[in-house]
């Protein structure tokens, strides 16, 4: 069963965004290649049209000021059809060439390029009865109607606008000589794509919007879907907490393994504990474990269990504990302090060291 368009509240992301392109599904609008391609056609005709005609004028004349020197034999003929060939190629080559890159760039100003056979694949949706209907008076079909209705009218209206003021002149074209004709028909034609192509760029731009909006709303998400692809993506968050506690619970092993190496355990009994280490020769000394409440518990009972002397200093605990991480040396602003500390740790131990020999 198809889940209901309702849900769908959430807007895609770009990973669904993305699989939609390599599909060949974009949002695309006709009347921008159209646009493009009689903005080309325009501008070829206004760049172009002398040379065009020019091109094919004269190869036509010679062949007419030169008919009774053809050679009318099968490679004669053959001859003649690529010479005419050529010429017309030369003559329009470029014109359509232009045209041509109008067309793709129609396409590549909406949307990056897609390789995609998704579209080639048959689908049953294609030739399914409900679907042919709903595209025959959906959302899509109201808009193109609309949109086809709004552009008869506004190309009417251009037509008559650009058009009426030379309807006289129209007119007395059944007395002009038919040389001088041509540049007239050229000029007006010019006048009356321009405006035709300003009209179709509003269109187009309106049309583009609109397909945009709705390839965009068709490509919603539910929110089932979002956790979904989070997962997918960025994995189970139930299973990255796992990963987590199990690291953490790695690093604490890790920290509890250190405490014996400590030279002292500096404690605010009933919540911090801080195990130092220090050496000869070491600039300061080292936070090799830290804990809190129960994790400080622990820490003192190892201390105990390898004779390393406890602390209670609750100021100094709580300072060294906020700003201290482990395997890093403590800082500057508590060398004093710590350093009567490691000295009387040392003074004791070879107090005791010195009534055992």
């Amino acid at each position: 069963m198809a889940e209901d368009t309702d849900d769908k509240t959430e807007d895609p992301t770009q990973k669904r965004l993305d699989e939609a392109h390599d599909k060949g599904d974009v949002a695309k609008s006709q009347e921008v290649n159209t646009w493009f391609v009689l903005a080309g056609a325009t501008l070829v005709l206004s760049t172009f049209s002398g040379s065009i005609g020019s091109g094919i004028m004269m190869p036509l004349r010679n062949l007419i000021a030169n008919s009774w020197m053809i050679r009318t034999d099968g490679p004669g003929l053959l001859t003649l059809a690529q010479s005419l060939g050529y010429a017309l190629i030369a003559a329009i080559g470029v014109p359509f060439l232009m045209l041509a890159l109008a067309a793709a760039a129609g396409n590549m100003i909406q949307h990056r390029l897609v390789w995609s056979a998704e579209n080639l694949i048959p689908k049953l949706s294609k030739i399914s009865p409900a679907a042919g209907l709903k595209r025959l008076f959906g959302k899509q079909a109201a808009a193109n109607f609309l949109k086809g209705l709004f552009k008869l009218i506004a190309l009417g209206v251009v037509i008559v606008a650009v058009l009426w003021p030379d309807r006289f002149r129209m007119e007395a074209f059944m007395r002009v000589d038919p040389s001088e004709l041509l540049s007239s028909i050229t000029s007006m034609t010019l006048h009356l794509l321009a405006a035709v192509v300003a009209v179709l760029a509003l269109v187009a731009i309106a049309d583009y919007f609109f397909q945009y909006r709705t390839w965009y709303e068709r490509h919603k998400m539910s929110l089932q879907e979002v956790k979904e692809e989070f997962k997918q993506s960025e994995g189970d968050p139930h299973i990255k907490g796992k990963i987590k506690q199990m690291r953490a619970q790695r690093a604490r092993k890790r920290m509890m393994a250190q405490v014996p190496k400590a030279s002292v355990i500096i404690t605010n009994p009933t919540h911090y504990s801080v195990a130092l280490a220090y050496e000869r020769g070491m600039t300061a000394p080292v936070c090799v474990a830290k804990g809190a409440d129960n994790l400080a518990f622990r820490i003192r009972e190892i201390a105990a269990e390898h004779d390393i002397p406890l602390v209670e200093n609750v100021p100094l605990a709580r300072a060294l504990y906020a700003t201290v991480e482990i395997d890093q040396e403590i800082p500057v602003e508590h060398y004093h302090a710590v350093a009567e500390i490691i000295g009387y740790v040392m003074r004791l131990k070879r107090g005791l060291s010195g009534r055992r020999s």
